[in-house]
């Protein structure tokens, strides 16, 4: 078993959410309850004065000059809630509202959201129940808070809407009930404390960017091997002209592919009497692009690594002195800037790793067979899984346009500059995949051309990739039917299998504490 991991309010590692989302349970640090206390008590003594107070006795948004009475501040809460709850579109993935969840949890549980101990008992018992809230994708400007989708969120904790209950919808009434829980009823401030922040775009933000890590490592892997089917030069990975670049992503990225070929029979085959003085630029130039990729996907970590510890919903409690402060911390500005990076990250993993197919099926600039196929002519081979990555690469392209350069006003323009981080990050999974299907394919042409250089061997690391491959698909002698075998090379990637195969020891990581 998994060990849980445990949430500390305000300082949990990017591994750790990585470990959410890909399964991991949560444990809440009880030490944070006094801070939560000490917030719900300023709530309540907000209310007693009768003050008017922006979401705790007014309306919101263009119409937080409405004064609301005490007999209707529950109603309040529950309206709020029931109204913003208007998301479209598909479901977000169970992975990532687990990981909203945990979230919203580690964000209310630093006692500036004014929220009761009992509602996040309750966030955390339907979190340990398996009760995942069904919330639309669409319908989030990632400002204001990602409202829509926490709307869905909350009105399921309050047994409105629906939980995915392993992996089947039902009714959230229903699906609290069989897990014994009662319907969460809202405090003054807890319906505006739970839909707002921006723990949607930033679940969405870093479940990209997981995802991109084991695409990103398993790219490398597949690029030293397309290195040696293409009977290419280690040359350009030399440590001495990376050193003297000084970028840390394009060192470390050399010093992998230098560990992954290193021993290679093949490229000690070529080493003297080899008539080509330069590769191109898709096998020599990969520790200046994918190094380049390493930084960027650092950079955009970081930024999520302290969104995701932060209080973003509005307004906030100090405790300390008793005030309500409203503020934008909403504003979802460093998550779509971080989504538009990892954006384009993940399209240069892919366009770089097409060229690399593109080169290995034509035999002009690989000096391989014609296709890959040992039969030209009367088998087609790699020349449509060729033409497939073209197309995703293209696909992805057109993707990552970036989303933080937009800006619509809502609310009757009382907020009139939003950051769009929420559909920026959204595309983030996809493009995920598409670039995964890439590097598939790329292990498929990779392995088949270094097949051709039999009985040469490649490195231990790379034979290892290789034997992992071929445990699942053969040598491609013959044409046949093969988007199966693309899918079980994409697996490879997405698992992390392939990265793990060849050493992750020397790969380089986006994050620390290396992959699940």
């Amino acid at each position: 078993m998994t060990q849980p991991v445990k949430l500390h309010p305000g300082s949990v590692a990017l591994a750790d959410w990585r470990r959410v989302y890909f399964g991991a349970d949560i444990v809440l640090d009880p030490d944070c309850r006094p801070a939560v206390e000490a917030g719900a008590k300023t709530v309540e003594a907000i209310v007693a004065k009768g003050e008017p107070v922006y979401g705790i006795n007014t309306g919101f948004g263009k119409l937080a000059s409405v004064r609301i009475g005490a007999a209707d501040l529950a109603t309040l809460q529950r309206n709020i809630v029931l109204s913003h709850a208007a998301g479209v579109g598909e479901p977000l993935p169970v992975a990532v509202v687990r990981l909203v969840m945990a979230l919203k949890l580690a964000s209310l549980a630093q006692g500036a959201s004014g929220v009761r101990w009992s509602t996040i008992a309750h966030l955390t018992a339907c979190l340990g129940a398996g009760l995942v809230p069904v919330i639309p994708g669409q319908g989030s400007v990632g400002a204001s808070g990602d409202l829509a989708p926490l709307s869905h969120m909350t009105a399921a904790l309050m047994g409105v809407g629906e939980f995915f209950v392993d992996g089947t919808r039902v009714p959230a009434e229903a699906a609290l009930a069989r897990a014994r829980l009662t319907p969460l009823t809202l405090g003054p401030k807890e319906g505006l404390a739970l839909l707002n922040g921006t723990q949607v775009s930033t679940a969405l933000a870093l479940a990209g960017l997981f995802e991109a890590e084991r695409v990103f490592q398993a790219a490398l892997v597949t690029g030293a091997l397309a290195t040696d089917a293409a009977k290419g030069s280690d040359g350009p990975f030399d440590e001495r002209i990376q050193r003297l670049r000084r970028h840390r992503g394009q060192i470390e990225v050399a010093a992998s592919l230098r560990a992954l070929m290193q021993g290679s029979a093949i490229r000690a085959s070529h080493l003297t009497n080899d008539d080509r003085v330069q590769d191109p630029y898709c096998l020599r130039c990969q520790p200046q692009v994918m190094g380049a990729v390493l930084d960027l996907l650092r950079q955009a970590a970081e930024t999520l690594g302290t969104e995701a510890n932060g209080v973003s919903d509005n307004p906030l409690v100090f405790s300390q002195t008793g005030e309500v402060i409203s503020g934008g911390n909403f504003h979802a500005e460093p998550v779509a800037f971080a989504a538009d990076m990892i954006a384009m990250a993940l399209c240069e993993i892919g366009s770089l790793a097409e060229r690399r197919i593109a080169m290995l099926v034509d035999p002009s600039l690989s000096g391989l067979p014609a296709f890959l196929t040992p039969k030209p002519g009367l088998n087609s081979g790699f020349m449509i899984p060729q033409v497939t990555a073209a197309a995703l690469v293209s696909e992805n392209k057109q993707r990552a346009y970036p989303a933080s350069v937009d800006s619509i006003p809502t609310s009757a323009n009382q907020e009139d500059h939003v950051s769009m981080a929420t559909h920026g990050a959204r595309r983030l999974l996809p493009m995920a995949a598409n670039a995964a299907n890439v590097i598939g394919i790329e292990l498929l042409a990779a392995v088949q051309g270094c097949d051709f250089h039999a009985p040469m061997k490649s490195s231990e690391r790379l034979e290892r990739a290789r034997a992992l491959l071929r445990g699942k698909v053969p040598h491609l002698a013959d044409d046949r039917h093969m988007a199966p075998d693309m899918a079980q090379a994409a697996a490879l990637v997405t698992s992390g299998a392939l990265a793990d195969a060849a050493g992750g020891d020397v790969l380089p990581r986006v994050t620390e504490g290396g992959l699940p």
